[in-house]
């Protein structure tokens, strides 16, 4: 993570496996993975437990260079994404004049991890639809019931 020191970064790291543990432990069937900043390891533990792996404003940072590789190297449809509004902001909000991270800003982070990946951004954001609706069952049967609720462009 950006300007995270190695002691620091240690700690995430063994949150994540005391996370990981946890999960193993109740046999929770999948979710989302918020705002990941593990390692690849991890992310494929979760993974493997049927989590998808959020990924947001923390990416847009150049110095984030292990969470843009995890961004790049896992499975397109292992990911999804987030703006963790209103923590951690993307790289743009504070130079462009903007007080604070919120939900509107999701297309732009999302054109932003497109170009990160070097995918097409319509072809990105139609696979986070897809990933999205996978792990949040309920919410995708919402969707269905009501035509008017679709990916926004």
């Amino acid at each position: 993570t950006q300007g995270v020191s190695s002691a620091a970064s240690d700690v995430y790291k063994r949150q994540q496996d005391a996370i990981l543990k946890a999960l193993r432990r109740r046999n929770i069937p999948g979710g989302i993975a918020h705002a990941f900043n593990g390692s690849l390891q991890q992310a494929e533990q979760f993974i493997a437990l049927g989590f998808k792996l959020g990924f947001g404003g923390a990416a847009t940072y150049e110095r984030a260079l292990q969470i843009r590789r995890l961004l790049k190297d896992l499975p397109l449809e292992s990911i999804v994404t987030e703006t963790d509004a209103p923590d951690i902001p993307p790289a743009w909000l504070r130079s462009e004049g903007i007080r604070f991270n919120e939900p509107a800003f999701l297309p732009r982070i999302a054109r932003e991890l497109a170009a990160i990946r070097g995918v097409e951004e319509a072809a990105f954001s139609q696979a986070m639809w897809r990933n999205t609706m996978h792990v949040l069952p309920r919410w995708s049967a919402l969707c269905a019931t009501n035509p008017t609720l679709s990916i926004v462009s």
